[in-house]
C-alpha cells in the first residue's frame, strides 16, 4: 500500500478560486500587498492568472471572510492586514468532553439548530463556484470510502463548504471554533475499517447526497430537511450506542 493511502490526511483537489485566493494570500502575507494598498483589479486578476472574473470574485470573498481585505466602493479592493483577524464567536465549549458519546449528543444537537439554516441558505445562496466546491467535497468523502481511507477530514472539508455557500462567515466561524470534532467519528474513533463503521459511512453519505442535490436544485425547505435528517440520524445512532455503552457497564 502507498504511503498516501496510509496517511489519514486527505489531500482535496483544489478549486481555480481556492488556487487563486491561497495566491494572493500568501502574496499579502510576503508583504507584496501591504496593509492599506490596493489589490490588482479584477480585469488585471483575471488576466495574470488566467481565470475568469468568477473565479476573481469567489477569491477575493474568500479573503474577505478571512478580514483580509474590503471592497471600497469605486475604489477597489484594499488590504486591511496581513494575516487574518481573530475570529470574534465567543462561545465556550470547555464544559463538553469530547471523549463521551453524550457530549457528541449535545454536540449534534447545537449542530442542528445551526447547520438546519446553513443548508436552507446555501441553497438559494451559493454561487455557481460554491456549488462546485461543494460537489468536489461531497465526491471526496465518496472517494476516502472507496479507498478505505478515513473520511473525517473529507467530511468536515464539505461541511464547511456547505457553511461557505451561506455568504455568512459566522456559519464558518462556528464550524471552525468546534473544529474536527464537529464530526463524530473524529471525537470518538474506532475501526474505520470494520463492518459496521463502513456500513455507518456508506449511509452518512447517502445522506449527504440528499442535502447535496438539494442545494443543487436551489431547494431551500429540501436542503433543510435533508440536513435535518442527517443529523437527527446520527443523534439516534449515538443514543443507541450510549445505551449499548450502558449496558455494558452494568
Amino acid at each position: 500500500m502507498s504511503e498516501e493511502l496510509k496517511s489519514d490526511t486527505i489531500t482535496f483537489p483544489k478549486t481555480r478560486a481556492t488556487q487563486l485566493s491561497d495566491t494572493l494570500r500568501q502574496a499579502i502575507a510576503d508583504g507584496q500587498f501591504p496593509p492599506g494598498s490596493r489589490l490588482p483589479s479584477e480585469a488585471q486578476l483575471t488576466t495574470a492568472h488566467g481565470v475568469s472574473r468568477t473565479v476573481v470574485r469567489e477569491a477575493i470573498a474568500a479573503l474577505r471572510s478571512d478580514r483580509l481585505v474590503e471592497a471600497r466602493q469605486g475604489a477597489g479592493v484594499f488590504v486591511l492586514q496581513s494575516t487574518p483577524a481573530p475570529q470574534p464567536f465567543n462561545l465556550s465549549l470547555g464544559q463538553i468532553d469530547l471523549a463521551r458519546v453524550s457530549s457528541m449528543i449535545e454536540l449534534l444537537e447545537l449542530r442542528t439548530a445551526v447547520e438546519v439554516e446553513s443548508a436552507g441558505l446555501a441553497a438559494v445562496r451559493r454561487s455557481p463556484a460554491q456549488e462546485e466546491v461543494i460537489l468536489d467535497r461531497h465526491y471526496a468523502v465518496r472517494a476516502c470510502l472507496d479507498a478505505n481511507q478515513p473520511t473525517s477530514e473529507a467530511d468536515f472539508a464539505l461541511h464547511l463548504a456547505i457553511a461557505d455557500a451561506t455568504n455568512n462567515p459566522r456559519f464558518r466561524e462556528f464550524l471552525t471554533m468546534v473544529g474536527r470534532n464537529v464530526i463524530p467519528r473524529a471525537a470518538i474513533r474506532g475501526d474505520d475499517k470494520d463492518a459496521d463503521q463502513t456500513g455507518y459511512i456508506s449511509l452518512l453519505v447517502e445522506e449527504h447526497q440528499a442535502i447535496v442535490e438539494a442545494i443543487s436544485d436551489g431547494s431551500e425547505e429540501g436542503a433543510r430537511e435533508a440536513m435535518r435528517r442527517h443529523l437527527r440520524g446520527s443523534q439516534l445512532r449515538y443514543r443507541a450506542l450510549l445505551r449499548a455503552l450502558r449496558e455494558d457497564v452494568r
